[in-house]
């Protein structure tokens, strides 16, 4: 069967290129029965902006460092994540200085706009 989605992750920073995700993203993660061992954090690429259809971003400053990374010919593929979720929020908030209960937050935020952002995907479907 052939993979009908391409998910990828990556940062617009270099901060911690190689590395897994913070342990407690993982451990939050785990509760849901989602494992992020194989996961490790790279640089988004120019690249990126031909080989994807959307580039997602959390917050309004990613998206800003994404258009100014890609050409214009490839603006409209950027989004707010949250703009797929039913949540009221308009961006995903960083979880890294606070407790475990920011990723729990983190994890329904994008769980909310995962479901979103796939239900555009299969009415887009031809």
């Amino acid at each position: 069967m052939t993979s009908l989605l391409e998910i990828d992750s990556a940062g617009t920073h270099a901060y911690h290129v190689g590395e897994p995700p913070d342990r407690r993203a993982q451990a939050a993660a785990a509760r849901r029965g989602v494992a992020l061992d194989d996961i490790r954090a790279r640089r988004v690429v120019v690249e990126d902006f031909e080989r994807f259809d959307y580039v997602i971003a959390m917050d309004r400053d990613n998206v800003a460092r994404l258009q100014e990374l890609a050409e214009s010919e490839h603006h409209h593929k950027i989004h707010l994540f949250l703009k797929f979720a039913e949540a009221g929020e308009q961006e995903v908030p960083d979880p890294y200085y606070g407790g475990a209960a920011g990723f729990e937050r983190v994890l329904d935020l994008v769980e909310d706009a995962s479901r979103g952002l796939l239900e555009t995907l299969r009415s887009k479907k031809p």
